[in-house]
């Protein structure tokens, strides 16, 4: 029979399950990746919010990206780093901090996809609108944009976490590498029917939303392209609307590849590992991408290096 221990505020994670061999070898590669994401996140916003070149709705937005990245990754690796140096009976966590990972994880998700939303408008105005660009994408609508992709994303989150908060628990075992809204909520022996809906609707609505309005933009911006005899609209938007997509769709197939997996409980050992994978994968790839497909901060990093200004 079950040993049930009620709302206890120690909770015990699982961790990664790694050989005697392969500790060391898997906490370096972790830090060396946290390390990466910092110091390339960290640099690019640096580097855009310094140089006045760089002011533009595009980067700005941008910005948004490196700094959810930081902030996901920094609640996740650190511990993981720790956990995966202790026993697992040690990896011992409080119920507020795993609450705390589990709406810092579910922000980083979701405000991805919220803000590779509003970065699509911008591109649909930059190509579709140019000349009113300016006007449309000022100073004002950047910070309009940014709070709402932000604001959404606390409001579905904060939903999401309200609803498994209210349960009691009987166990204590976070079955996961970090916690999560699901791990958290299996905790419990009360019927948690009203967060399977509320989650699979929030996932559809998310994914809905974020795939539904990027294919409709870019439809939209493939009429206008395809329709122009301008050559110099056509290169501007292949270049900056394709960093966008290549960024969209690392985020979706880590995304997808994560949710597909939580219905293959044979394939645990993936499954832990996606769910890594998911904060890492787009915290290096997103500022490599702009930073390498950005002919303005390519720029700007030849020419003009930031130090070195007076």
């Amino acid at each position: 029979m079950e040993n049930f221990t009620y709302n206890s505020f120690i909770l015990q994670v699982e961790g990664l399950t790694l050989t005697e061999g392969s500790v060391y070898p898997a906490f370096f590669l972790l830090l060396f990746c946290y390390l990466f994401i910092i110091v390339a996140n960290v640099g690019i916003a640096t580097l855009i919010f310094i140089d006045s070149s760089l002011h533009q709705p595009m980067y700005l937005l941008f910005c948004n990206l490196t700094f959810n990245d930081i902030l996901g990754n920094s609640i996740l690796i650190p511990r993981l780093l720790v956990d995966s140096l202790r026993p697992p009976s040690e990896r011992l966590i409080t119920y507020y901090e795993c609450v705390v990972q589990a709406f810092t994880t579910h922000m980083f998700g979701t405000t991805s996809h919220t803000i590779l939303m509003i970065m699509a408008f911008d591109r649909y105005v930059a190509i579709c609108n140019p000349l009113r660009y300016a006007a449309i994408m000022n100073h004002r609508m950047v910070i309009k944009l940014t709070v709402f992709a932000w604001a959404v994303a606390f409001v579905l989150v904060g939903i999401l976490l309200g609803l498994t908060i209210r349960l009691n628990r009987c166990r204590t075992l976070i079955k996961n590498p970090y916690c999560d809204n699901a791990s958290l909520f299996k905790l419990s022996c009360d019927s948690v029917v009203i967060n399977n809906i509320y989650g699979l609707t929030f996932t559809a609505v998310l994914l809905g939303s974020s795939i539904g309005s990027i294919v409709l933009t870019y439809i939209k911006i493939t009429i206008v392209c395809v329709t122009s005899n301008n050559k110099s609209v056509n290169n501007k938007a292949l270049k900056t609307c394709s960093t966008h997509l290549t960024v969209f769709v690392v985020q979706l197939s880590t995304g997808l590849s994560n949710i597909a997996l939580h219905r293959y409980p044979q394939h645990t050992h993936y499954r832990l590992l996606c769910m890594i994978l998911f904060h890492i994968i787009p915290g290096i790839l997103n500022p490599i991408i702009y930073g390498l497909q950005s002919k303005e901060i390519r720029k700007v990093l030849k020419f003009h290096p930031p130090l070195n200004k007076k």
